[in-house]
């Protein structure tokens, strides 16, 4: 399959997209303007250099994201930063970027916001009066352990303020970075209080460095799979975007070297395309696959009741339709099969205890 690649000459080695495309809520447009001193030939051979990564140091009023889609199973979530050095091009996430007014395509993957007082803001928000516990999701919309986590280490704050008030949380990543944690994850585990997801998308090594390029390998990511295993974390496998003929055929074969690896549970969403995120995956999708990109558009299209994306809470993430429904069997077949599940169970939330601030005791 992979050996169908056609790595496109605009691409940017270790990035997801070599685009800055506008975002939706720009009021300008901007085009080149030859001012005679040579200012589009150096715009160009700057162009041509690595894109570097900078990080945007962000002081937030609060870090606790409340949900209430019922198409997602949890209430709480905590992103400790925004955009995503992934690269991912299928990244449902990218337009948020918008709203930082950066762009979703090369500014969401190079221009990284940190919370950087994500663990305060978390103490002040789980010790109102007024809080009650639910399990919280570290990572649901960019990955909280992606290449700058290393150095920052604020999901490791996160995690240590919720170790310190025995608060239930799950962690969906596909970065190896998670197995740093470990001291603080396995305990919450074995007390029922934590459950991690990797996110794994092909076994094809070279498919994976053009659609997540900086993420950790396929071989990497189950090795994390059986680490947190063997520590006694409960782990499932999300299988994320299903993308007709470019990972689903191997919705099988990821199931299996999952079960392999010692994830319990499997988990699936076909592939969206909110705003930014369709023309930048069909430009991709042109550049690597254009003997596919028709066909593949066409099944995604049939998945979301005729249009490239269809947003409503019913389809947005499995699809609807036979396409849809095909995927659906697959994964239940190839699940049942290797004794695996498609559910989780329910954190326990009875050990919370609001934490303490300012260091003060309690007295009665």
């Amino acid at each position: 399959m992979v050996s169908d690649l056609h790595p496109p000459a605009a691409a940017l080695k270790g990035r997801g997209t070599a685009l800055r495309i506008a975002h939706r809520f720009e009021k300008a447009e901007r085009e080149g303007f030859d001012d005679g001193w040579g200012t589009l030939e150096q715009a160009a051979s700057e162009e041509q250099l690595p894109p570097t990564t900078f990080v945007i140091e962000e002081r937030v009023r609060s870090l606790l994201s409340a949900n209430d889609s019922p198409d997602i199973p949890f209430e709480l979530s905590i992103n400790p930063y925004r955009g995503c050095e992934h690269g991912c091009i299928y990244c449902y996430a990218r337009p948020t970027h918008s709203y930082l007014n950066l762009s979703p395509g090369l500014d969401f993957e190079t221009r990284i916001v940190a919370k950087v007082n994500a663990a305060e803001r978390l103490e002040a928000e789980l010790a109102r009066p007024s809080y009650r516990p639910s399990a919280i999701n570290i990572g649901s919309a960019t990955d909280a352990y992606q290449p700058v986590e290393r150095k920052l280490r604020l999901t490791r704050a996160v995690l240590e303020v919720l170790a310190g008030c025995s608060h239930p949380f799950t962690i969906i990543s596909k970065s190896s970075g998670v197995e740093r944690d470990l001291d603080l994850i396995a305990p919450a585990a074995q007390a029922g209080r934590a459950w991690v997801s990797i996110s794994i998308t092909t076994l094809d090594p070279a498919l994976c460095r053009v659609l997540e390029p900086r993420a950790a390998s396929p071989l990497r990511r189950f090795q994390t799979v059986r680490r947190l295993a063997e520590a006694g974390v409960p782990v499932g496998v999300n299988i994320a975007p299903v993308i007709p003929f470019i990972n689903e055929p191997e919705i099988e074969r990821l199931v299996e070297a999952a079960a392999e690896a010692g994830a319990g549970s499997i988990h699936y969403t076909v592939l969206r395309l909110p705003w930014e995120v369709n023309p930048l995956f069909q430009q991709w999708l042109t550049q690597h696959f254009p003997d596919r990109a028709e066909r593949v558009m066409a099944r995604v299209r049939e998945m979301h009741g005729g249009q490239d994306y269809k947003a409503d809470f019913a389809s947005r993430m499995k699809g609807a339709g036979l396409w849809a429904g095909l995927i659906r069997q697959r994964i239940e077949k190839a699940v049942a099969r290797h004794g695996l599940t498609r559910t989780i169970r329910p954190l326990d939330l009875s050990a919370f205890k609001p934490p303490q601030r300012g260091g003060q005791g309690v007295l009665f």
